[in-house]
């Protein structure tokens, strides 16, 4: 299956044989889907905080933060923008006439609503010939328009990434890309006792320098205004996270010069980004969910409360695992699993219940000491994202899980009805503890469920291949981590997926 040529390039790659062979291998026997028991609701795995709670976590943060904790924001930002100009792309490749286009149609809502993008004015220099604040000119011009907007090099969005987009508008002509808006979200509730506002942005090696270079031009201005010094770094996704490609028939995919075609492994490979963070607590948000400054409330509020909750967490297993290293009784076996039962919803599968006191001991000790994750879930409007369930492990223990739809097996009524009856999904909204209780880092990738992940179909010049994603970073990458949901208002998510979801009103 492998030859001689193959060999080398794998070993180029810093990847080995064994773990090709494995992927080769996944291809043949795919992925079971695993046992869903329900889906996760508001207290049966969903948290709901009453006001008071919200500011004793709140104010139990801000006080950690007085303590000198170290604070990271992690933002996956690694893809480019083409999904969010697809139709746009669709439309040069097949233009007609505007008026033959349905009112609803998004190049109709583009071109009808042009004057309020915040990158509008750059296109208003871009055009020399017309007056695009006159829609029927527009209307005359829609491929024009379409083409200065993805291709010309003022605005070139069409192969930038999504993190240099112009995503809102301010008084005096001022604009913001949605990377200038995590800089201003940053500083609203990641700023260290040093004053430091740390930001970790994933981002392609082709995409660097448009990062450095926006950073750079807009530092001093958000660092004088916020009284903050920012701190910023990227990474890019490693080499050896990509995954071989295959053909329909689960043979080696191999381009016209007989190399073996790989592909990125998707964004559950960022784990081993994220492991080369070391801080107390990290926030994780994507690159495209933020808000113009004005409608940023509500997300500071809720960036706190969840940092605190995830402290108190924190603390309470520091102390219990301190606890058991140092004596274990039956009381203390109790009071354990009255926190889990209480505060993470978690029941004891019944073969707990039948160990010997040290056992136990082992069963909880193994239970606590592992990275922790909050995450903040909306109600479900019908916005996409992963959605919180119950999952029964091998073990027999009940674990929450976030799962994609690419997960469930709709062939099975179960998963069917348990996705009926699911009410909040994931934005993408999480804060995380990644240091055990004696200060030191878990290698994250050891608490990956790698039975998660799933096979997509491609293609690569035309030729269809199927492609291995691995476990998503919010899914899977966290299977095994001690997990809390907590309802989050639905204004603290805000994605850009499509050019025209910067219409909406939360953009403006």
């Amino acid at each position: 299956m492998l030859n001689n040529k193959d060999l080398i390039q794998i070993k180029e790659r810093e990847v080995s044989e064994e773990l090709i062979l494995k992927q080769l291998e996944r291809f043949k026997k795919g992925f079971e889907y695993l046992e869903i028991l329900r889906a996760a609701t508001p207290n049966d795995g969903i948290k709901i905080l009453n006001n008071k709670q919200i500011d004793e976590f709140s104010l139990l943060y801000d006080n950690k933060v007085k303590s000198g904790i170290t604070i990271i924001k992690f933002v996956p930002a690694s893809g480019a923008a083409t999904r969010m100009f697809k139709d746009l792309f669709q439309y040069l490749e097949n233009p007609v006439p505007i008026n033959e286009l349905k009112t609803e149609s998004s190049i109709v809502q583009f071109i009808e609503y042009l004057p309020n993008f915040a990158f509008f004015g750059k296109l208003q220099k871009i055009k020399e010939n017309h007056n695009l604040k006159d829609e029927e000119i527009r209307k005359l011009n829609v491929l024009e328009i379409i083409d200065k907007t993805l291709n010309h090099k003022l605005l070139n969005y069409g192969q930038l990434p999504k993190g240099v987009i112009h995503f809102h508008k301010y008084p005096n002509n001022i604009i913001r890309t949605a990377m200038e808006e995590h800089f201003t979200e940053g500083c609203r509730y990641a700023i260290n006792r040093d004053g430091l506002v740390k930001i970790h942005f994933t981002v392609s090696p082709e995409h660097k320098e448009l990062f450095v270079s926006k950073f750079n031009e807009k530092r001093a201005d958000i660092e004088n205004s916020h009284n903050i010094l920012l701190d910023i770094n990227f990474s890019f996704q490693k080499p050896y996270t990509d995954t071989i490609a295959v053909t329909p028939d689960n043979e080696p995919f191999r381009d016209k010069n007989n190399n073996l075609v790989f592909r990125p492994g998707g964004h559950g490979a960022l784990i081993e980004n994220l492991n080369e963070l070391f801080a107390d607590v990290i926030f994780i948000k994507n690159i495209d969910n933020v808000v113009p400054e004005h409608l940023i409330e509500d997300t500071v509020i809720y960036k706190r409360t969840l940092a605190g909750l995830l402290i108190f967490l924190q603390n309470t297993v520091f102390e219990y695992l301190t606890e058991l290293d140092n004596n274990i009784n039956y009381d203390l076996i109790e009071k354990i699993c009255q926190f889990l039962k209480n505060e993470l919803f978690v029941s004891l599968p019944d073969s707990f219940h039948a160990l010997t006191l040290n056992k136990k001991g082992e069963y909880l000790r193994k239970y606590l000491n592992r990275p922790i994750r909050v995450c903040g879930m909306v109600r479900n409007e019908g916005e996409p994202g992963g959605g919180p369930f119950w999952v029964k492990e091998k073990s027999g223990q009940e674990t929450l899980q976030i799962l994609e739809s690419s997960q469930l097996d709709f062939k099975n009524p179960v998963h069917v009805e348990q996705s009926k009856m699911s009410t909040h999904f994931n934005p993408v909204d999480l804060v995380c503890s990644t240091k055990d209780y004696k200060g030191n880092k878990f290698n994250l990738p050891d608490f990956c469920d790698p039975e998660t992940g799933f096979i997509s179909e491609k293609s690569v010049n035309g030729f269809p291949i199927k492609a291995l994603e691995l476990p998503g970073l919010w899914n899977g990458a966290m299977a095994n981590w001690i997990t809390l949901f907590v309802e989050v208002p639905i204004t603290t998510f805000n994605p850009v997926k499509t050019i025209n979801d910067l219409l909406r009103p939360e953009h403006q």
